[in-house]
């Protein structure tokens, strides 16, 4: 085993400014608590909107969920690594498509479950044994029959099956009404819609258990049967929690961009590091208390020093405030209270193993497949799409959890075992990175999700402003949650909105005048390669 990459600290090089005073000044003060896309966003537009703006960032580095890695030699996400909706309608194209990165398309359909491509995977038993297309795609068709009897599909959102070339699932055609469902011997089956029949929420894995009740048929035995606890397991990868945890209710509110998934080739830094350039940043300063006044907001920063500005905009994960590390004197309304107790807070890692050479197989997923979704597992191969001999291990929900207990050796070892399993002959990895997104003290989660018996206006719900006080991020968007473009968009309109509430205070506001500007809406092609 290689020893642990670390990764350096981001220095933000930007002019410092003393600590913003309380009452009129010259021009309008913001202070934007967190790093992360939302609040270097919001940060960004209205430092363009000629406010003064000071960003307060516990970490020693920007990007919060971001973290581009460059200790290999070449870069690494550990953090986020897809565009979701690779197309213009996507906030974030025409920032990325005027910095020349490239995507590599990993799925041309957007759909919520897959972010690649089927005829891109090679899934095996624990015994290394490859299992056959055919059988996959067979399962894949007794999956959608399961998904279909439970309706886990709202109107908007559908999902369909093309196995006779890529077995690719999407869900930008509705259709399941007129569907009928068969079992893997093409026997009928009768439909009655699950999630309609409920009287109240329940979990997507109980949905499926009455599945399994209602037609036996479709519970599968031997290596069927893993394979598709493999579709629950990516299924679950998506949502990074347990299917036992996840609203059968809620789980497909969110708006799927078209275009596919497109991953970052080169990372996401580049675009925190053009959004960032000439803010004031103070990297280190955690904030422990923020207060709102009728003249302003005061925040205390953990060694006691204070900012003081006409409006502050809370862009902190959603664990964090979970976790009441920040107090709000006076207290958030209850409502406000309640949507940060009811989100759910999803954990997602990687385990990025780099190799000397390659000695896997030309797909870009490897799958295990096992007795239980817990026990399945998969490997990003990133040598398919930026040439490097780079696998990434991918655990989700309690299965995350459980490896972050391990040290980061250990944690290494354990996905190299797993790789063992499917292909015996597997080098050692040369080095390793591991992520810790949920017990990292200035995350505490990935992102966000719908959780049984809560309701999908909670995002909406965290989002308003309270006052003076703003909020943005993943989990403030209840069209893209927990997305990277969903951050920026929440980021730009908490900018706006703060913009316009503080303008309107002195009487300066210009409704021409938009923080977000003309020149976001520019189209410039996205570099997207298949190659």
């Amino acid at each position: 085993m290689g020893s642990s990459a670390k990764n350096k600290p981001q220095l933000i090089q930007a002019p410092c400014y003393s600590a913003i005073k309380t009452g009129r000044s010259t021009s309008p003060s913001v202070i934007v608590v967190g790093g992360g896309f939302a609040g270097i966003a919001a940060a960004r537009a209205l430092h363009d909107a000629s406010f003064r703006v000071i960003l307060l960032e516990s970490r020693e580095r920007i990007g919060g969920r971001v973290r581009t890695d460059y200790s290999f030699g070449f870069p690494v996400d550990l953090g986020a690594s897809w565009l979701h909706g690779v197309c213009k309608e996507n906030p974030l194209a025409p920032l990325i498509g005027r910095l020349g990165l490239p995507l590599y398309r990993t799925s041309g359909d957007n759909s919520v479950l897959y972010d690649h491509d089927l005829e891109s995977y090679a899934l095996f038993d624990m015994d290394g044994n490859q299992v056959p297309q055919e059988l996959v795609s067979q399962v894949g068709e007794t999956f959608e029959s399961i998904l279909q009897e439970a309706c886990l599909l709202s109107l908007s959102l559908s999902l369909s099956l093309s196995l006779s070339l890529s077995l690719s699932l999407s869900l930008s055609h509705f259709g399941f009404s007129a569907c009928s469902l068969f079992d893997m011997e093409g026997s009928l089956l009768q439909t009655n819609k699950v999630r309609e029949e409920l009287s109240e929420d329940s979990s997507i894995q109980h949905a499926i258990s009455i599945v399994f009740e209602r037609n036996p048929k479709l519970r599968l035995q031997g290596l069927s049967h893993k394979v598709l606890q493999w579709y629950l397991c990516r299924m679950e990868g998506w949502f990074a929690a347990d299917a036992d945890t996840i609203s059968l209710k809620c789980w497909d509110k969110e708006e799927l961009l078209p275009g596919g998934h497109g991953l970052m080739v080169r990372g996401y830094q580049p675009v925190i590091n053009t959004l960032a350039k000439g803010l004031d940043i103070r990297l280190g300063h955690r904030v422990k208390k923020i207060n709102r006044r009728t003249n302003g907001v005061k925040i205390t920063i953990e060694n006691g020093n204070t900012f003081f500005a006409d409006a502050a905009i809370v862009a902190v994960p959603l664990g964090v405030l979970k976790s009441n590390t920040i107090t709000f004197e006076p207290r958030l309304p209850k409502w406000k209270e309640e949507a940060i107790a009811d989100l759910g807070v999803g954990i997602e890692n990687k385990i990025i193993l780099h190799f000397e050479k390659v000695f896997w197989p030309n797909v870009e997923f490897l799958g295990v497949v096992a007795d239980t979704s817990y026990g399945c597992s998969y490997f990003l191969n990133l040598h398919k799409a930026t040439g490097h001999p780079v696998l990434v291990y991918m655990p989700a929900g309690k299965l995350a959890r459980d490896i972050e207990k391990m040290s980061d050796e250990a944690a290494s070892s354990f996905a190299f075992i797993q790789l063992k399993k499917i292909l015996p002959d597997a080098s050692a990895p040369i080095q390793y990175l591991v992520s810790h997104w949920g017990s990292d003290v200035n995350s505490l989660g990935s992102y966000s999700y719908d959780t049984v018996g809560k309701p999908h206006d909670l995002y909406d719900k965290l989002r308003i402003p309270v006052d003076n006080l703003f909020f943005a991020g993943e989990a403030t968007s209840s069209e893209y949650p927990g997305s990277v473009h969903g951050a920026y968009s929440t980021g730009l309109m908490a900018a706006e909105d703060c913009r316009m509430r503080v303008l309107e205070r002195y009487g300066e506001l210009d409704l021409f005048q938009s923080v977000m500007g003309e020149d976001t809406l520019a189209s410039v092609p996205l570099l997207i390669s298949r190659i």
